[in-house]
């Protein structure tokens, strides 16, 4: 689904890239962890969190992978910090508004289970807000008003995260 060409100012105003988000809310439940050591599963379970872990997070890259790509091949950006020229639909995005940041955010959960952090895992919350009202809805804001009812009818059609 095409839309008009941008300018340079045209973008959704996103407080941060948001694989910076990821990773500074990763880096703090890290800290915290080395601050204040607190452990979900504990030693015992390192083979199980490791794997469990491990596998989320691939799993979470391979998404975000896939949503980036179909975003190349529609010719249009992945940086929000950038205009978007196009509203994509196809694959990962059929079944989710948002395969990007539901790839980190399984990444990012795998990453902390992991690391047995209980500190990464709750940071998934606040993660989440911040996510939710400082690049999504601002994307979703810069979207409506660009795309109009093309974005409006997918908005209808698929959810925002699953």
């Amino acid at each position: 689904m095409q839309g008009n060409a941008a300018n340079s100012s045209d973008t959704a105003g996103v407080i941060l890239l948001p694989p910076l988000l990821y990773l500074g809310f990763l880096a703090l439940g890290v800290a915290a962890g080395a601050i204040l050591p607190a452990s979900v599963l504990g030693p015992a379970w390192l083979i199980s969190r490791l794997v469990v872990g491990g596998l989320l997070a691939v799993a979470g890259i391979a998404l975000a992978a896939a949503a980036k790509r179909r975003f190349e091949a529609a010719g249009t950006e992945t940086n929000p910090l950038r205009p978007t020229t196009a509203v994509v639909g196809e694959g990962p995005y059929r079944f989710t508004r948002n395969p990007m940041y539901l790839g980190m955010t399984a990444a990012y959960l795998g990453v902390g289970i992991a690391l047995d952090s209980a500190w990464v895992i709750a940071l998934v919350v606040p993660l989440l807000i911040v996510i939710a009202y400082g690049v999504i809805r601002r994307e979703e804001r810069y979207l409506e008003g660009k795309f109009g009812e093309t974005y409006l009818a997918y908005r209808r059609r698929v959810r925002r995260w699953i």
